[in-house]
């Protein structure tokens, strides 16, 4: 299909053509710029149109009207994406691929980019897997859980152990371990076996050593959260509180020297994003933190990939306490608690805006530069780094 002409060239035509000589016929024009006498006519009739002189959709609309069909056009492929699927999904084996779902509508004509975003697939994965549709892994794979299945069906009654046995027996030879994977996977039972209730998430492993954990003479581990300069020991955490519009999480970075937030980020989504925010913050507004150790709880966020690298980007050594042990991160809780009773608890907030103003007030305003702390020999956070470093040292 020929490339459409270009706007600007189009009426470049209609005006030669409407102000052509006496004796130079509409032929002749169209000759001259390269197109048929029939295109030429269209064009003087879409002017016409577009200047209100002939009744009759002007170009916009047309452009309008191509646009709407289309989309129109898009909004079917993806229905039919979505019923499709529905369908695929509910069927008694549920697959564990939809690459086939992909190829069947690419047959039905559904283009894989439509329903690659529908369905939220990255494409090239699908193009490999066309290519070889069935590997030798899966292949082994999909007859050693014939095997097991077969077995199950005869003997429900029978554990993964005894599965594992029978499909030996077949001809399907296996570990344990792959038996016992399979068997999980499909939800293949002994009969009488138990099933273990689940109380919540279960915490995930650190990706960091506890470095402010020290053991006494007795031989109970506590924690000391001190340091002999600034930017040496950070802590960090995120809470949330709730507003008309929904949560906001507050994710705070604390300099354990001088007490003082050193950097924090607010969102209205608990992402890994909120704490690497935090933390590349508060690097911004410290400058060298080179060997300065931050620690933490085992969140989520904290454990993340992003957070990770960004500690490793900055040189900085990570630090995680226990699972459901507040006291691992007293000081920072300890904030957390001061700005409960001082901001979030005071009143009830109808936006995430307004409680973010106050949020962020209270720590610049209040907590940094009016509240006087004990431990800081009654001196605010900025007045003790002012009294207790040197100019060269002090944050920005």
């Amino acid at each position: 299909m020929p490339k459409p002409y270009p706007e600007e060239f189009r009426d470049d035509v209609v005006r030669v053509a409407r102000a052509r000589e006496d004796g130079v016929t509409l032929k002749q024009v169209a000759k001259d710029f390269g197109i048929s006498e029939s295109c030429l006519t269209n064009w003087m009739t879409q002017a016409d149109r577009d200047a209100g002189v002939k009744s009759g959709p002007g170009r916009e609309e047309l452009a309008e009207l191509r646009e709407l069909k289309r989309r129109n056009r898009l909004l079917e492929q993806e229905n039919e994406v979505l019923r499709r699927a529905a369908a695929y999904l509910s069927q008694a084996n549920l697959p564990k691929m939809m690459y086939p779902l992909v190829r069947e509508l690419a047959v039905d004509g559904i283009p894989v980019t439509v329903t690659c975003r529908v369905l939220k697939i990255a494409r090239q994965p699908y193009y490999r897997w066309l290519q070889a549709p069935v590997t030798d892994a899966d292949w082994v794979a999909a007859h050693r859980a014939n095997a097991l299945f077969d077995a199950h069906r005869e003997d429900p009654e029978f554990g993964y152990r005894y599965l594992h046995e029978e499909a030996a027996d077949a001809g399907q030879v296996m570990t344990e371990r792959t038996a016992w994977a399979i068997c999980s996977q499909q939800g293949w039972w002994s009969a009488f076996g138990k099933k273990r209730a689940r109380n919540g998430k279960k915490a995930g492993p650190p990706v960091h050593d506890d470095r402010c954990a020290v053991v006494d003479r007795h031989g109970v581990t506590r924690h000391v959260f001190t340091a002999d300069g600034p930017n040496q020991l950070w802590l960090a955490d995120i809470t949330e509180h709730w507003t008309a519009e929904g949560k906001l999480y507050l994710c705070a970075v604390k300099d354990v020297f001088s007490n003082r937030i050193v950097g924090y980020s607010i969102d209205s989504r608990m992402k890994s994003r909120l704490a690497v925010a935090a933390l590349n913050n508060a690097v911004a507004r410290r400058g060298d933190v080179a060997g300065c150790v931050l620690h933490t709880d085992r969140g989520s966020q904290f454990r993340s990939r992003k957070h990770v690298h960004a500690l490793g980007r900055h040189a900085m050594i990570g630090s995680m306490g226990r699972v459901g042990a507040c006291g691992d991160n007293a000081a920072m809780e300890s904030f957390f608690s001061l700005l409960q009773k001082n901001v979030l608890d005071r009143r009830s907030w109808a936006t995430r805006q307004e409680l973010r103003i106050a949020i962020v007030t209270w720590i610049e305003r209040t907590y940094h530069r009016r509240r006087r702390q004990d431990a800081l020999g009654r001196l605010t956070p900025i007045e003790y780094e002012t009294i207790m470093t040197t100019p060269a040292t002090q944050a920005a």
